[in-house]
């Protein structure tokens, strides 16, 4: 199963933290710990550049913690293959969508999870590109 495999952080407000936090175990294969609905992500991955990890989580629809409430969340998370993963969501009935993206910095794709977030899916290049 292709999974995600690093990100720096990314907290979620969700009206059913666990259901929510089930899908992104099913689906992008996190290791959801269920005291807290969250997963702690690796900071090296075989055959990836050290990064640092980072974690994920779901927080009460009710919290402060994200600013306004309107804030569900911010991510940008990392996969070794992104078409692989990309076949994988589809093959799942996830909500993909068509556009993909090809340049310089990797390769992109996107889904929206169930509470309708969208979430960017990103592989990065061979050769790190220049800034």
């Amino acid at each position: 199963m292709e999974k995600v495999v690093g990100i720096g952080g990314v907290f979620v407000r969700a009206k059913d933290r666990k259901a929510l936090a089930g899908w992104y175990k099913d689906h992008l294969g996190l290791d959801i710990d269920d005291a807290w609905f969250g997963a702690i992500l690796p900071g090296i991955s075989e055959g990836q550049p050290d990064v640092g990890g980072g974690l994920w989580s779901a927080f009460e629809e009710e919290t402060d913690y994200f600013g306004a409430r309107e804030n569900q969340f911010m991510v940008n998370f990392r996969v070794a293959n992104r078409d692989a993963i990309l076949n994988q969501l589809k093959n799942a009935g996830c909500n993909v969508d068509e556009k993909i993206g090809d340049n310089e910095f990797g390769h992109f794709c996107w889904v929206t999870d169930p509470e309708g977030n969208r979430v960017e899916l990103w592989q990065p290049p061979a050769t790190p590109a220049r800034s």
